[in-house]
């Protein structure tokens, strides 16, 4: 593996009694496209907004970028370009004008504002829309804008948070296209998503179930170890597998949450 962009060890966040992400280490390698996979609820998004430095662990460690979760939180936004589940775009600004805005909040100068909008336009189909209202974009285009503007100042680290939700199959497979002709350049690129071929881009996969790790290793790796065809069947089994364990500690008087 090449260096390492994202460390986690025993990584655990609690929402009271709750325990949304339980003890989760992970290595992820520069320029690797390290997808999470799961339900809703399975602790996806939790992870991924710790690792943002958006929330602060409960106990374990992590680095993102070579900077410490807890202290150098904004040392690492600094260094990462974040995606989330919510539209972060401005719907009342026009395309050029949503680069423009988050240009400026990443401090960049005119002269390199101007370079990247123009590659952001020509390289996402949206040189077209560039004076339109973004509230008029088909949504597809919005997400395309959105992962534009979450590159705007080169981060070496992406974090996307269910990017593909609410887009058709079609518009789905071009932006998997250009996640990788982005993890090809050298980013790193940490997804997470509930489409289960969507885990067959990755080079490799996390497998969350009620904040845990249920599994970890290359699409390849995991059809081939479970006997299956595809990641659908491989999650399925998996996944089934965990809930039948829980119905017998509950048969048993177990408390399934972890101390």
């Amino acid at each position: 593996m090449h260096e390492t962009s994202v460390t986690t060890r025993e990584l655990t966040r609690r929402f009271g009694r709750f325990v949304a992400v339980d003890r989760v280490s992970i290595e992820v390698g520069s320029g690797e496209i390290f997808g999470f996979l799961g339900a809703n609820g399975a602790g996806k998004t939790t992870l991924i907004r710790v690792l943002c430095g958006l929330l602060k662990p409960t106990t374990g460690e992590a680095t993102v970028a070579g900077y410490d979760v807890y202290t150098q939180s904004e040392r690492i936004k600094q260094n990462i370009g974040y995606m989330s589940q919510r539209f972060s775009l401005y719907e009342d600004l026009t395309v050029a004008e949503n680069i423009e805005f988050y240009g400026g909040i990443y401090g960049l100068a005119r002269t390199k504002l101007r370079q990247k909008e123009k590659e952001i336009l020509k390289n996402f189909g949206l040189h077209r829309h560039a004076d339109s209202l973004t509230a008029g974009l088909p949504f597809g285009f919005k997400q395309r804008l959105a992962l534009g503007c979450a590159m705007l100042h080169e981060p070496p680290i992406l974090f996307l948070d269910e990017p593909t939700s609410g887009v058709d199959p079609r518009a789905r497979r071009e932006f998997w296209d250009t996640i990788h002709e982005t993890a090809g350049r050298g980013t790193t690129v940490l997804v997470t998503t509930h489409f289960m071929e969507e885990a067959e881009y990755c080079n490799r996969v996390l497998i969350m179930h009620v904040g845990r790790i249920i599994a970890l290793d290359t699409p390849d790796a995991l059809k081939s170890r479970f006997e299956k065809r595809t990641m659908q069947e491989v999650f399925l089994e998996l996944v089934g597998k965990e809930i039948g364990e829980t119905r017998t500690r509950g048969q048993h008087g177990e408390q399934g949450e972890k101390p």
